[in-house]
C-alpha cells in the first residue's frame, strides 16, 4: 500500500516553538523521506516517524529539494546510521550537498558581512560558522526535471528554482501532492513563496510557481507551514 506522511518535527529556536514539515512517501518496497532537518535532528525525525506508525529501519531513499541547512542538515547522521539508504538531489545541488563546492546561502552570507551593522556581526558570523559546519554527503542519484520514477504510487520530479538554483518539488501522482520544499510556504493561512529574503531570484521563483499549474494537485505539503489544501490553483495564480 502506498502511504504519505507529514512528520510535524517541532523545536526550540530562539525561546520560540518552530515546526518543520519533512515527508515520508512509502510502500512495500521503499520508505523515501524528503528532506531531513537541521543538524542533530536525526532523533527527532524518528520519534515523530514512529508516532506516525513508520519504521526508519526500513529507510531505503532520501531525496532533498535544495541544500539550505535546514534540509540536509541531519543528512551525514542518517548515512551513518543508515548506510544502505541513497541520497538523491538535483544535479545543481549535488556539488554543494558533496561539499565540491562553496554553500549559496554562505556566499550569501558572506556578501552581505560587510555592509551589517556592527551590533549584527557577532551573530552573522555564528551562522557562517554553523553552515561551515555542516557535513557533506556523498549523492547517489542526481534527479532532473521531468524524471518519473514508480517508487510509491509514482513520482515526478519538479524543477522549481528561484528559492535556489537546484531547489526542486515532487509531485506523488497517486495522491496529487505536491512536496515544494521551500518553493512554497503556508503563511497565516495562505500560500506565498517561503522567505522572500533568502530567494536568490525571485523572477525564477514566481517561474516556477506558474510551472506548477500544468499539475494537477490536491494537497500541497510545505516544509514551513505544513499542508494545505484550498483553492490550489487559484493560490498560485496569485502568487
Amino acid at each position: 500500500m502506498n502511504k504519505v506522511t507529514w512528520l510535524e518535527v517541532k523545536f526550540k529556536f530562539k525561546g520560540m516553538i518552530n515546526t518543520i514539515f519533512p515527508v515520508i512517501v512509502s510502500d512495500d518496497k521503499d520508505i523515501i523521506l524528503i528532506d531531513c532537518g537541521y543538524p542533530k535532528f536525526l532523533s527527532l525525525i524518528e520519534d515523530s516517524a514512529r508516532k506516525n506508525g513508520v519504521d526508519l529501519d526500513r529507510l531505503t531513499k532520501i531525496i532533498v529539494t535544495h541544500h539550505d541547512f535546514d534540509h540536509i542538515g541531519a543528512l551525514a547522521e542518517f548515512k551513518r546510521k543508515y548506510p544502505k539508504i541513497k541520497i538523491l538531489s538535483s544535479i545543481k545541488d549535488e556539488k554543494y550537498i558533496s561539499g565540491k563546492a562553496k554553500s549559496l546561502r554562505l556566499q550569501q552570507a558572506e556578501s552581505i558581512y560587510d555592509q551589517l551593522p556592527e551590533q549584527y556581526k557577532e551573530e552573522a558570523k555564528n551562522f557562517h560558522n554553523m553552515l561551515e559546519s555542516i557535513e557533506t554527503v556523498h549523492v547517489d542519484m542526481l534527479l532532473k526535471d521531468k524524471h518519473t520514477f514508480d517508487w510509491c504510487g509514482g513520482i515526478e520530479i519538479i524543477e522549481t528554482p528561484g528559492h535556489m538554483p537546484g531547489h526542486i518539488s515532487i509531485y506523488l501522482k497517486e495522491s496529487k501532492t505536491l512536496v515544494s520544499g521551500d518553493a512554497l510556504v503556508v503563511e497565516n493561512g495562505r500560500l506565498a513563496i517561503a522567505n522572500p529574503e533568502y530567494t536568490l531570484d525571485m523572477k525564477k521563483a514566481k517561474e516556477s510557481i506558474k510551472k506548477l499549474l500544468n499539475y494537477d494537485i490536491d494537497t500541497i505539503i510545505c516544509y514551513h507551514g505544513g499542508v494545505y489544501t484550498k483553492d490550489i490553483k487559484e493560490s498560485l495564480i496569485k502568487i
